[in-house]
């Protein structure tokens, strides 16, 4: 028999035969329409909790999400320890910490924090920059810069 679409045909087993349930007591699947009698699962919009009862044992068993995240506070953030690999007098922008591997996202800006020891003298341009950060830098004998946009 040759292939082609009106040969083709799905396997055996592959469609179940649709039934129509509520059509009166000769069909077979009349009066309680296979629900059973009364109670929830009888009911319209019956069956509270989880429809699938496997995943709620797996629900219940992972940990709640604590705390908040701001969808406005997202930049890229680097440290004083990251920092301290550069060379003295290095001009820091967003672009030369991507392009040494220091940060990976810049979209949203990048933010040096104060973690760590800084010992080389840097100038941070288009940078936000922390307090202790602040003060780490300028100590080292760095300078910041705010690019004014």
């Amino acid at each position: 028999m040759p292939l082609n679409l009106s040969s083709l045909r799905p396997s055996s087993g592959a469609r179940k035969k649709f039934r129509r349930f509520g059509r009166g007591l000769g069909s077979g699947r009349g009066a309680y329409s296979g629900k059973g009698r009364k109670g929830q699962k009888a009911r319209s919009g019956g069956r509270k909790k989880l429809k699938l009862k496997g995943l709620q044992k797996l629900i219940q068993h992972l940990p709640k999400i604590r705390g908040f995240r701001s969808r406005f506070n997202r930049h890229a953030i680097a440290h004083c320890y990251d920092l301290d690999v550069l060379e003295n007098g290095t001009v820091v922008t967003p672009k030369l910490l991507q392009e040494k591997g220091v940060v990976h996202d810049i979209r949203y800006g990048v933010k040096v924090l104060g973690d760590g020891i800084l010992t080389k003298s840097i100038i941070i341009k288009g940078c936000t920059v922390s307090t202790s950060a602040k003060e780490k830098i300028e100590k080292a004998g760095g300078k910041i810069e705010v690019v004014k946009s």
